[in-house]
Order: C-alpha cells, then structure tokens, then sequence
C-alpha cells in the first residue's frame, strides 16, 4: 500500500525498533509515546486546551488526566523567576 495509512502492527514494530538505539529498555507502545509527548508538553508550559487539540479528546477532562500525572514533575515558571531573584 503506498501512501495509505500504517497498520496497527507496522506502528508498533517501529516504535519497538526505535525504542532499542534510543536505550529505552522498557515495553514501549504507541500509546506509551503518545502519552510522553504529551506529558512534556504540558511539563514545558503547552496550553492544556492545544494538548486537546492534538491528542482529539473530546472532553477536557480526559486531557486534565495528564496534570495529576505531571504534578510531581511540573515546574511553575513562577517559581523559577522567584528564585533567580532571591539568589541575586
């Protein structure tokens, strides 16, 4: 099939195959870089609402999954800017 969508299976061999060269030693799925790319995403500032957008989540609230997943890695800007300036 030339131009046509991947199958299920193709997605996945080629996620595994890149998984190894990258050092990634645990079960890697589509599903699992899906929710890697998002996750930084949103830990980098993204708007939750583009998050939305491009995984196609209709509802909000399944895209709100992915801050109490982040919450322990998220860093406030705010945070940071403070103290910068305490340590001038």
């Amino acid at each position: 099939m030339n131009g046509g969508k991947y199958s299920p299976t193709s997605v996945l061999k080629v996620v595994k195959k890149a998984a190894n060269p990258a050092g990634i030693r645990k079960n890697v799925t589509p599903h699992t870089l899906r929710h890697s790319y998002a996750t930084h995403h949103l830990e980098m500032g993204t708007d939750l609402r583009d998050i939305q957008e491009w995984l196609g989540h209709k509802n909000i609230k399944t895209t709100e999954i992915y801050t109490h997943v982040s919450e322990k890695h998220f860093k406030n800007p705010l945070d940071e800017i403070k103290n910068d300036l305490q340590n001038k």
